[in-house]
């Protein structure tokens, strides 16, 4: 190989790779189940730093094979949790990357605003999020307001939603008191940052 093309070839292996595309204003995420998409819609002013959390995650596909772990009928559809992925529905909802994010409140818990789970406050006095598990509110939840951190709405995909709220009435699904885990039956296949439109 000749000297300078040798060069060419080394500095492109050494090369830093190319930056993530930067958010739009209030960036949209397709999330793809079985039943369907739910896209979503995400404040980065309101809630920088979990915006720039749940991104990465995206980004790197950690939410892809997960499920929607919890369906609380009339409440939330919670996912996120790399437990999920295994066969053992009853460590659902205790998993997560090593790390917690700092609350980032503000925003109020309207039907469809997008919101990350976290400890309860005797664990968890700063009220942080947990890195990875967020919840979709199936109604207006004033009582949750200021105390998790909303980040996002959905835009579009309530049909989708009713389908893995419906999952509940289930018989052959796991239950936790009111919390139903339908296992891979509610799979997230895909989650993906939507590319923003030319202007």
């Amino acid at each position: 190989m000749r000297p300078t093309l040798f060069l060419v070839a080394l500095l492109a292996l050494c090369a830093p790779a190319a930056p993530a595309a930067p958010l739009s204003a209030n960036p949209r995420v397709v999330i793809e189940t079985v039943e369907g998409p739910i896209v979503l819609r995400l404040f980065p002013k309101n809630a920088p730093r979990t915006v720039a959390n749940f991104t990465k995650l995206v980004r790197e596909g950690y939410y892809d094979g997960l499920t929607f772990h919890r369906i609380v009928p009339g409440f939330v559809i919670q996912g996120g949790d790399p437990n999920s992925r295994n066969d053992n529905p009853f460590d659902d909802g205790q998993g997560g990357p090593d790390y917690t994010v700092p609350a980032e409140f503000g925003r109020k818990h309207l039907k469809g605003a997008v919101a990350m789970a976290r400890l309860p406050d005797a664990a968890n006095p700063t009220r942080a999020s947990n890195g990875s598990q967020f919840y979709i509110a199936l109604r207006d939840l004033p009582q949750l307001d200021g105390g998790y951190t909303v980040f996002g709405e959905v835009v579009s995909g309530w049909d989708t939603i009713a389908k893995l709220t419906a999952l509940a009435s289930r018989k052959d699904v796991a239950r936790q008191n009111e919390n139903v885990n339908a296992g891979k039956l509610a799979l997230i296949r895909k989650v993906r940052i939507e590319a923003a439109a030319p202007r």
